[in-house]
């Protein structure tokens, strides 16, 4: 689909806006969408740093198209502590993290939003945002996220053949060769599948973790755009439903 001919936006930019002009868009009955993606994660040697940042841009994008709501800036840290043996990887503790989110949804719920949805792009990044539900919602503000394991089971189940694996693996490498396929080095990517629990570690003698000398787990070689495209409309589809829902819910009380 062209630029032109994508649907007009319903929802806006925060960040677009001047303050005047938020004024008159954070009402209580707004939905705050805050995307949340990482800009500084290793995800293998044919994915870049910013792969979960890229995902969040473009759903942010595919959910002001279908929504009427208000999105923040994306947020490009928060809680990843699997992957920090890996150069350029970054990540906060549980606690920053979920101060983070309380902060950001406390300090706009002040000009009259009370209902926040986060578009999560990671997996540990539910421990975080799990509390920080918890913590709004006991001041009347109600804060819902994607479940991203969750919302892909299913659709991977029946579109990726791999061994087994969750990162810069067959189901996100097919979603960035649909998404942005300039970020992608096909010619970099390997299987790297070692079976194990907990984070990834590069260290083949580690007591505890998951050996991944490069930093992938699963096989991005099977990965192709037509799985991705399978995978990442899914993946709107669910974020659209839950935005909706949260739209059409009543307010929060404290």
């Amino acid at each position: 689909m062209t630029s032109a001919q994508r649907p007009l936006s319903k929802g806006v930019l925060l960040e677009d806006l001047t303050w005047v002009e938020a004024a008159k868009v954070l009402t209580p009955d707004a939905v705050v969408v805050i995307p949340l993606g990482a800009a500084a994660k290793e995800h293998g040697p044919h994915l870049k740093l910013k792969n979960d940042w890229l995902i969040a841009d473009y759903l942010r994008r595919r959910v002001i198209e279908s929504a009427a709501v208000v999105v923040a800036p994306t947020v490009a840290y928060h809680f990843y502590p699997a992957f920090v043996e890996y150069p350029g990887s970054t990540t906060l503790s549980v606690e920053t993290a979920t101060n983070l989110i309380v902060e950001i949804c406390r300090s706009l719920s002040r000009f009259g939003p009370r209902k926040f949805y986060v578009i999560n792009t990671g997996i540990s990044t539910v421990r975080a945002l799990k509390p920080a539900a918890a913590l709004l919602s006991a001041c009347g503000v109600e804060l819902r996220y994607t479940d991203l394991k969750k919302a892909l089971a299913e659709i991977e189940e029946l579109v990726c053949v791999q061994e087994g694996g969750t990162h810069a693996d067959e189901g996100e490498t097919s979603m960035m060769l649909y998404i942005d396929p300039s970020s992608v080095d096909m010619t970099k990517a390997e299987k790297d599948f070692h079976k194990g629990e907990g984070p990834l570690t590069r260290d083949p003698q580690a007591a505890t973790g998951t050996y991944s000398p490069s930093g992938v787990w699963g096989d991005p070689t099977l990965a192709t755009r037509e799985k991705g495209e399978k995978l990442v409309e899914a993946l709107v589809q669910t974020v659209v439903k839950d935005i909706g829902e949260l739209l059409s819910a009543a307010p929060a009380t404290s």
